[in-house]
């Protein structure tokens, strides 16, 4: 396996933050009465998803993928977001659904990327310094401690969007549903 190419949380699916967030903040024509109540959201939540969608930039850093490999997930993003627009513009539950299951694949191949390091098949280089910065690590800090941090802040991610969906599942609105204590 290319270890350039293996870069767990850069795929397609890390356009779907920005799908949900464009939707939300772009300058909408009025909307049918389902779908009013969506534009008003906690501004915490639209934070996490940006926060969500820088987190793999910095594994960049290490992987140093070539230009061709970078136009391809480039391309690929792209069409993911459409499609997640589209399906967020229909059903907002199914979307954050989805997500969660994306972001429990990512958790996964993070584990897998964590196991490969430990068992020395990938070299456990320094941190590069936006990651150091990015995730307040120490100066020390290795490529292990990034992966650490970017699959349990992937974990928050999973329990975010799993929670946004139970509660378009209830009926109820994000904006006037506190979340579950310590969950921010």
């Amino acid at each position: 396996m290319n270890e350039t190419l293996w870069l767990p949380g850069n795929d397609a699916g890390d356009g779907g933050g920005g799908a949900g967030d464009g939707r939300r903040h772009a300058a909408p024509p009025p909307l049918p009465p389902p779908f009013r109540a969506q534009r008003r959201l906690d501004p915490c939540f639209v934070r996490r998803g940006r926060e969500r969608a820088d987190a793999p930039d910095d594994l960049l850093e290490v992987a140093k993928p070539r230009w061709y490999e970078r136009a391809l997930v480039i391309a690929v993003q792209g069409v993911f977001f459409n499609a997640y627009f589209l399906g967020y513009l229909l059903s907002p539950k199914f979307a954050h659904r989805v997500v969660g299951y994306l972001e429990e694949e990512a958790i996964h191949s993070y584990t897998e990327f964590l196991r490969d390091l430990d068992a020395g098949k990938i070299e456990n280089v320094p941190a590069p310094a936006i990651a150091i910065d990015s995730w307040r690590l120490p100066p020390d800090a290795t490529l292990k401690d990034v992966v650490t941090v970017v699959r349990a802040d992937e974990a928050h991610h999973r329990d975010v969007n799993h929670f946004a969906s139970d509660v378009h599942y209830q009926g109820m609105n994000l904006n006037q549903t506190p979340a579950p204590l310590g969950y921010h």
